[in-house]
């Protein structure tokens, strides 16, 4: 009777055991014939090309990007070089204008010196002459004035005539 006992156990424990085996064999018999193993490995494999594609389309975005900052870059290093050139250059024209103007205004200068120079020496001539017309009208009024009242007419004539001769050669040395 113990021995029916361990065989009927034994048998329920190959009995379940067995069944489990053969349920095991079943399911993935089934999914063998339902070809789910081909559909797992088609999605895996699409999920790894998909991944590839990404990784390719990172990879040509990561060189392109790499392109268009080395490009930038360059863009950058030349606009720095031109706006040097153009400083540099800005910096030449302003001196060189600096100096022209700086010509211009000592030219100007001595041409208003020299203009101011001649208008004051012809002033000073002009006044020199007025004031020696002056004295000269003054002397002869005054002569006139002298001889009408000390000598007669005929040697009044002929002194006027003697010292206006005299005069005019004087004026004309003096204008020389």
């Amino acid at each position: 009777m113990i021995c029916l006992k361990e065989t009927e156990k034994n048998i329920m424990e190959i009995d379940s055991t067995f069944w489990v085996a053969v349920s095991f064999v079943i399911f993935f018999g089934g999914l063998i014939y339902l070809k789910v193993p081909h559909k797992i490995n088609d999605i895996l494999n699409k999920l790894i090309s998909d991944i590839k594609n990404e990784i390719d389309e990172s990879e040509k975005l990561r060189t392109e990007a790499k392109t268009l900052l080395d490009n930038a870059q360059k863009k950058l290093d030349t606009a720095q070089s031109a706006k040097n050139e153009i400083l540099d250059q800005a910096k030449r024209d302003s001196d060189k204008l600096i100096i022209e103007l700086n010509d211009k205004f000592h030219k100007l200068s001595d041409l208003k010196k020299n203009l101011a120079e001649n208008k004051i020496n012809q002033m000073k001539e002009n006044a020199i002459k007025e004031i020696k017309d002056a004295s000269i009208k003054v002397a002869v009024d005054s002569v006139k004035k002298i001889i009408n009242t000390s000598v007669d007419k005929s040697k009044l004539d002929t002194l006027f005539q003697k010292n206006l001769n005299e005069t005019k050669e004087e004026l004309k040395k003096i204008n020389s």
